[in-house]
């Protein structure tokens, strides 16, 4: 099985070119608008006695069927439920240990064989259980530290080799951090945010975590 040769560097760039693309743009557009509020049905008239000696008819206000309350389809309840609901967090299986985080990433790709492809929020779920057991690091900007630490890229790309998601799916990710900044303010790559100087651990697991919120609401 051949091993990605993808550098921290590069990943940031590819998931910038990725947000920047108008199909990228088509994706996160609009992916917290509500639905327009319902359209309640009209009630019919009331049934009024016609003598003292009739019983006094109750006026029937239930609608034909309950999907007439609805003012979109079911599927599509069903569909945006889903969408909210949060990601899926990772299954218990533990990494490597703190040996794993200091060996060269391709001693890990045999952990591929076999793996099923995720979601690019479950990938993120992924590289911040590597922060947040093997540390993060945001000097030199490295795909990892003498300790094993990872900056945030570094993470995306060894959760990768170990298992958790595709390429496309690391690039996935990286665009959805790259949104996240963005509706931040930031207007940089995510190295460079990641080792602004004062920047924290507490910093990169918040992004982190705000970027899997947004993933998942948008089905991803």
């Amino acid at each position: 099985m051949p091993t990605p040769t993808l550098t921290p560097d590069q990943l940031d760039a590819q998931a910038a070119r990725l947000h920047d693309t108008e199909a990228w743009q088509q994706i996160i557009t609009g992916w917290e608008a509500t639905a327009p509020d319902p359209v309640r049905p009209s009630s019919p008239a009331p049934v009024l006695p016609s003598s003292p000696g009739v019983a006094e008819q109750l006026p029937d206000r239930r609608p034909a069927d309950w999907r007439d309350l609805l003012s979109v389809p079911v599927d599509r309840l069903i569909a945006h439920s889903v969408r909210a609901l949060p990601a899926t967090a990772p299954r218990e299986r533990p990494l490597p240990g703190r040996l794993g985080a200091v060996l060269p990433d391709r001693l890990h790709s045999w952990r591929r064989i076999g793996q099923a492809e995720v979601r690019p929020s479950t990938h993120l779920a992924y590289a911040r259980q590597i922060l947040t057991e093997w540390g993060w690091q945001n000097t030199p900007y490295r795909l990892r530290n003498a300790r094993g630490a990872r900056c945030i890229c570094g993470a995306l790309l060894t959760a990768h080799r170990l298992g958790y998601g595709s390429l496309a799916t690391v690039d996935r990710a990286g665009a959805w951090l790259v949104a996240e900044l963005r509706s931040r303010g930031w207007t940089g790559l995510i190295g460079p945010w990641n080792r602004c100087p004062g920047r924290t651990a507490a910093d990169a697991l918040a992004l982190i975590d705000a970027t899997i919120i947004r993933a998942a609401r948008a089905g991803q």
